[in-house]
């Protein structure tokens, strides 16, 4: 695909297999803004060519400009572009350019102490709700306190493990944990008291 300015509009040119065709960039995926810019430039070389102007500084502008365009090109269709100078007619390849790599976030510190005193308080809530629940089903019946533990266990524990590794919410799920353990630790001693 080459890059053209003719008749003060901007086209790509390309062949389909049997012929060459010119495309205005405003029916490729370009982007407005990318598709007016070509246009202006190619407004610009027909007007640095009506005026046979002597100074070569405005014919380099303008190959510098194309050349810029150019690239842009490439990098939004993603193949190389020639560009054919509208001034000297030189034909250069451009590229697109390198992707690069994406950056790896920086980690953030653990936050220990909130996390711990979080999971601390978790905890104690979790052991106190299980021990109190099996202590006042108890006195309607022995399995009732078994099964509360294992209701409260069989609910929470899918999303404790879900959230294990949730940067906030894993401390909610260590403290969680550690009270169902403490809470089925402490059964035994609530039925036999």
């Amino acid at each position: 695909m080459e890059l053209h300015a003719r008749d003060e509009r901007a086209v790509l040119v390309g062949h389909d297999g049997a012929d060459e065709r010119e495309v205005d960039p405003h029916t490729l995926a370009l982007g407005a803004d990318l598709s007016d810019a070509l246009h202006e430039w190619a407004k610009v070389v027909g007007a640095v060519r009506r005026t046979e102007a002597t100074d070569e500084s405005a014919g380099i502008v303008v190959s510098q400009r194309g050349k810029q365009l150019a690239t842009r090109v490439a990098d939004a269709m993603g193949l190389p572009i020639n560009y054919v100078d509208p001034l000297s007619g030189e034909v250069s390849l451009i590229e697109p350019p390198a992707a690069e790599p994406p950056k790896p976030k920086p980690k953030e510190p653990t936050p220990w102490l909130t996390g711990l005193a979080v999971s601390a308080f978790v905890f104690l809530f979790v052991v106190v709700a299980i021990n109190a629940l099996a202590a006042t089903l108890l006195e309607t019946s022995t399995l009732l306190a078994i099964g509360s533990n294992v209701v409260i266990t069989a609910g929470l524990l899918p999303s404790v493990w879900l959230a294990r590794h949730t940067p906030i919410l894993r401390w909610l799920a260590f403290g969680t944990a550690a009270g169902i353990a403490v809470g089925w630790i402490s059964l035994p001693f609530i039925l036999f008291a």
